[in-house]
């Protein structure tokens, strides 16, 4: 019995470890798209500040109006393309940010029936010493327990 739970606990172990690293890699992939999403905004402000600039101008005496206009025209639309870029990434790093946190909930679930199946070990090594039946069973149970978690994390529950 000790022998199958040990093979059981690895491989929860095994599963645990992966989903951490999945929900790591998931993490690092989110803040990669909303570093990219902080760049478009930077950008963003570039414009709008060029835009002001151009909007001085116009008032200026003596200066071409229509050069400064279409100017300003030119900005809005280039503001609003990179607009559309910077929360497309941002959505895209609150999805990575979703598959990280659901993958650290995998994780947890592979860790817990991984402890579970630690502990049945423990409880069955002491059930050999003592030769105590109920510990045996108490064995069972928390292997069992530790089966159910790891069903449950198999399932994405």
């Amino acid at each position: 019995m000790t022998a199958i739970l040990a093979t059981v606990g690895a491989l929860f172990g095994y599963q645990a470890g992966d989903t951490q690293n999945n929900s790591a890699l998931f993490k690092n992939n989110a803040a990669i798209k909303k570093t990219e999403a902080s760049n478009q905004w930077n950008y963003y402000q570039a414009k709008s500040n060029k835009q002001n600039l151009s909007e001085l101008a116009m008032t200026l005496p003596g200066i071409d109006r229509e050069k400064y206009k279409l100017e300003v025209e030119r900005y809005k639309k280039e503001k609003s393309d990179i607009k559309a870029d910077a929360e497309k990434l941002e959505a895209v790093s609150l999805d990575w940010d979703k598959k990280s946190e659901s993958q650290m909930h995998l994780h947890h679930r592979w860790a817990q029936a991984m402890t579970a199946e630690q502990i049945a070990i423990a409880l069955a090594a002491i059930t050999l010493l003592t030769r105590k039946k109920w510990m045996q069973y108490a064995s069972y149970g928390v292997a069992g327990a530790g089966v159910a978690l790891g069903v449950l994390a198999w399932l994405h529950l």
